[in-house]
């Protein structure tokens, strides 16, 4: 939060990328509700990476994140937290935000309910999955490109069923089974990435 001008510049990312769809394709409703689904995940995909760079950059190089590895609090915890805020401040806030974007869309109210519940459990994947990459190219040079390289794939699934969810749920077939899917990656997530991100840490400050 002390670098507030980050967290803006992320929300009025996710606000103007999907705020363009609309004006450049067009107000026809159907073709609309079909693409708000991927619109809307993708821009909170890509403004979810705006931060992931500088995650741990800020501690590593004031010698903070040397302090937080001899620390008798365990480092995986310690990682935890690192997340848990990174998602505070650039996953919740898409959280709130896509329901009242996604109305210029023309997505019905069970819609919107479906696509703040899918960026819900999706969102702290995001964050989780971002975190390794983020330690595995800190103090890289270009790490930027090489981040993105590395996260965007592991990404996919996330994005599927995510964005599969409301359009599952606007066919009638119900989105039932892309949220358990979500659900399963987020468990999975909360149990590995913090351990693989405190081993890339460990790495990256040897």
């Amino acid at each position: 939060m002390r670098r507030k001008t980050e967290v803006l510049t992320a929300l009025f990312f996710f606000v103007i990328v999907t705020s363009l769809f609309p004006l450049g394709i067009g107000p026809e409703p159907a073709l609309l509700r079909k693409i708000a689904p991927g619109v809307l995940w993708v821009g909170a995909l890509l403004a979810t990476m705006l931060g992931l760079q500088r995650m741990f950059a800020a501690d590593h190089a004031d010698g903070t994140l040397e302090q937080m590895v001899l620390s008798p609090s365990p480092l995986g915890l310690l990682v935890s937290g690192k997340n848990l805020a990174h998602w505070l401040v650039s996953g919740l806030p898409l959280v709130i935000l896509a329901p009242l974007l996604g109305i210029q869309f023309d997505l019905s109210a069970g819609e919107l309910g479906v696509l703040m519940l899918s960026l819900l459990l999706g969102t702290p994947v995001l964050s989780l999955v971002g975190s390794i990459g983020a330690a595995l190219t800190l103090g890289v040079r270009g790490g930027g490109v090489l981040l993105s390289l590395l996260v965007l794939p592991l990404y996919v699934p996330a994005l599927i069923f995510g964005a599969g969810a409301v359009q599952a749920y606007n066919s009638g077939l119900g989105a039932a089974g892309h949220l358990s899917l979500l659900a399963a990656l987020l468990v999975m997530a909360l149990f590995f990435a913090p351990w693989a991100t405190t081993a890339a840490l460990r790495i990256a400050l040897e």
